[in-house]
């Protein structure tokens, strides 16, 4: 599986953490983007190394020391071997000054040169987590991401069923919207699948018959959640004569759905004229965390009734 870097997406990602500067170099206009491998993401961003060929290498006060103790021609041909090993970008940290041999083969070799002023060591870890994030297999599932009483809920369900209204009323309950339509989930854990929303979409909600609302204007900052890990998927099912008996009074329908490896718990919530699904939603929630907690109230019911019934005879 390969994926695109270039360095703009490089500054645009990492501007929230680090302030990069563009100092030196341009990308190349007949090769602009690297296909990058992201089975050999551990060695895409790294200390000046010339042997494992980091795809962004960053260059602190210690590797600038190195570069200035050699002698001319052993700095050209190390240089050289650094600007042409599909090196992506360049990134200076510590607030160093861009050397003008550095500005040379940059512009010789159309390879970007960043600046910061962060530490070396704070630059690779900061960027390893961004990389890991950027090439950590997604996959996206039709529905809606909420967050629910501090839980990430996603809704799921057919198409015209009711998803979006129902997160609109949630929204207007309080509850946070992560992502519409299309949310995007990463294994960051053994167990863990972290759920985003698209970046072009994020803050926005497509509702029949009013279209597409920005979330965040609507109903400010505090309705909008930037991720959220996925603890409970609620399936909206409409509730018909054929499909009534299905629906288990007591316990209600559960099951499992596993995603990326990890194994989610699912609701299934009848749909009919009249219910109160926003409700309905709030108290499935609060359900699944009692049970998580090891309280579950069908199974009390069941064992008070054998008791009463112990009792009698």
């Amino acid at each position: 599986m390969t994926e695109i870097l270039s360095a703009e997406s490089i500054i645009l990602n990492l501007a929230s953490k680090i302030e990069l500067k563009w100092v030196a170099g341009a990308e190349d206009p007949e090769r602009p983007l690297h296909e990058v491998d992201v089975n050999e993401h551990a060695t895409l961003i790294g200390h000046l190394n010339l042997i494992h060929n980091n795809i962004i290498q960053v260059i602190g006060k210690t590797e600038c020391d190195y570069l200035n103790s050699l002698d001319d021609d052993f700095r050209k041909s190390t240089l050289t071997q650094l600007f042409t090993n599909r090196t992506v970008a360049i990134i200076l940290s510590d607030d160093l000054p861009v050397p003008d041999l550095l500005n040379e083969y940059a512009s010789k070799y159309k390879v970007p040169v960043l600046s910061c002023k962060a530490m070396s060591n704070d630059v690779v870890d900061i960027a390893r987590y961004y990389l890991h994030k950027l090439y950590t297999d997604k996959e996206i599932i039709h529905g809606v991401f909420m967050e629910v009483l501090g839980t990430g809920v996603l809704i799921t369900g057919q198409s015209s069923v009711g998803k979006s209204e129902l997160a609109l009323e949630l929204v207007t309950r309080g509850h946070r919207l992560v992502a519409d339509d299309a949310p995007e989930f990463t294994q960051i854990g053994p167990e863990i699948l972290d759920g985003r929303s698209p970046s072009m979409l994020h803050g926005f909600m497509e509702v029949r018959g009013l279209g597409v609302l920005n979330i965040r204007e609507m109903y400010g900052d505090n309705a909008i959640k930037n991720n959220k890990y996925l603890r409970l998927i609620i399936h909206m099912e409409t509730m018909n004569k054929k499909n009534l008996s299905d629906f288990n009074r007591l316990s209600g329908n559960t099951k499992i759905r596993t995603i990326m490896d990890v194994a989610v718990p699912v609701t299934i919530i009848p749909v009919a004229p009249g219910r109160n699904l926003a409700v309905i939603v709030e108290a499935a929630v609060r359900n699944h965390n009692l049970r998580n907690n090891g309280s579950d109230a069908s199974q009390q019911l069941i064992d008070l009734q054998q008791k009463v019934i112990t009792e009698q005879q």
